[in-house]
C-alpha cells in the first residue's frame, strides 16, 4: 500500500504498512500468505504457485507459514530465498500503474495445512462495486502506532467504482486511477483500511485472488479508498 495524497494535493508516496479496523486472523486459516522480509519484515506477498511469489513491485527472503512474527514456530515456518525478481515490465513508479512483481524462491515450497498456493484467476473481472473483498497483512492497526503488527491481521473493504474513485472527492485523478487497479477501502460507516507494510497482500473476493495492495492516501484509516493493482491473468508455471 502507498500514500499519495499530501494536505497541498501533491504526489507524496509512502510505503503502506497496516490493516485499520480488522482482526487477528485464526492462525495459519490463510496458508498462502507471504512475509517479507530484507533485514526485518516489511511487505507482504502471495504464494501463487510453489516457487513463485506474486507481490508489489515496489517492495528479501520470503517467509511462510507465518502467523506471529515473533515465535518461532518451526513446525509450521518455511523461509526461502529469492532467487530471481521480475518486475512488471510496464511499472510506472510515479504512477503506480501495474505495481505487480514475481519472485521466485530458490527451492520450491512444501504444501502443508499452513503452506498453501492461492492460484490466479483464468481471466481476471473487475469486482462490483459495493461487493466486500478481503485484504490481509502484518501492517500497522492504527497511525499512532509506528510498529507492525505481530500477527497477521485481516479486514473486508468495499469496492469502490472507478469513477468515482477518481473523483475530487476521492483522488481526483492524482493519480489517475486506470483500468488496471481496483479502488477499496471503507463504505461509509465503519473504517476499514490497509497502509504501509500491507503493500504486496491479497485482495480476495469470494475466494478468488483479485488484486495486490499497491497505493493510497497518507494517513491511513480515512474515508478514501486503496487502489489495489489487478493481479496478471495469465498462470504462472
Amino acid at each position: 500500500v502507498f500514500c499519495l495524497q499530501g494536505d497541498s494535493g501533491g504526489p507524496l508516496v509512502y510505503d503502506a504498512t497496516e490493516i485499520i479496523g480488522g482482526k487477528e486472523v485464526k492462525p495459519h486459516s490463510l496458508p498462502y500468505m507471504a512475509l517479507l522480509v530484507k533485514n526485518k519484515p516489511h511487505c507482504g506477498g502471495v504464494l501463487i504457485n510453489p516457487q513463485w511469489v506474486l507481490t508489489a513491485a515496489h517492495c528479501n527472503d520470503v517467509w511462510l507459514g507465518v502467523h506471529a512474527i515473533d515465535k518461532s514456530e518451526t513446525a509450521s515456518r518455511q523461509i526461502r530465498n529469492v532467487q530471481i525478481k521480475v518486475p512488471h515490465p510496464l511499472y510506472e513508479r510515479k504512477s503506480k500503474v501495474n505495481d505487480l512483481m514475481l519472485l521466485k524462491l530458490d527451492k520450491p515450497a512444501k504444501q502443508t495445512k499452513t503452506v498453501k498456493c492461492l492460484e490466479l484467476p483464468g481471466k481476471a473481472k473487475d469486482p462490483k462495486a459495493g461487493s466486500r473483498c478481503l485484504v490481509a497483512g502484518w501492517g500497522r492497526t492504527s497511525n499512532e502506532n509506528k510498529n507492525m503488527s505481530n500477527v497477521l491481521m485481516s479486514v473486508d473493504v468495499t469496492i469502490i467504482d472507478r469513477k468515482k474513485c477518481n473523483s475530487a472527492e476521492y483522488y481526483n485523478r492524482k493519480p489517475v486511477i486506470t483500468a488496471g487497479m481496483i479502488c477499496a477501502g471503507s463504505n461509509g460507516k465503519k473504517v476499514t483500511d490497509t497502509c504501509k507494510g500491507d503493500s504486496g497482500g491479497p485482495l480476495v473476493c469470494k475466494g478468488t485472488l483479485m488484486g495486490i495492495t499497491s497505493f493510497g492516501p497518507k494517513c491511513c484509516g480515512l474515508m478514501k479508498p486503496r487502489s489495489l493493482s489487478l493481479t496478471i491473468t495469465s498462470k504462472v508455471t
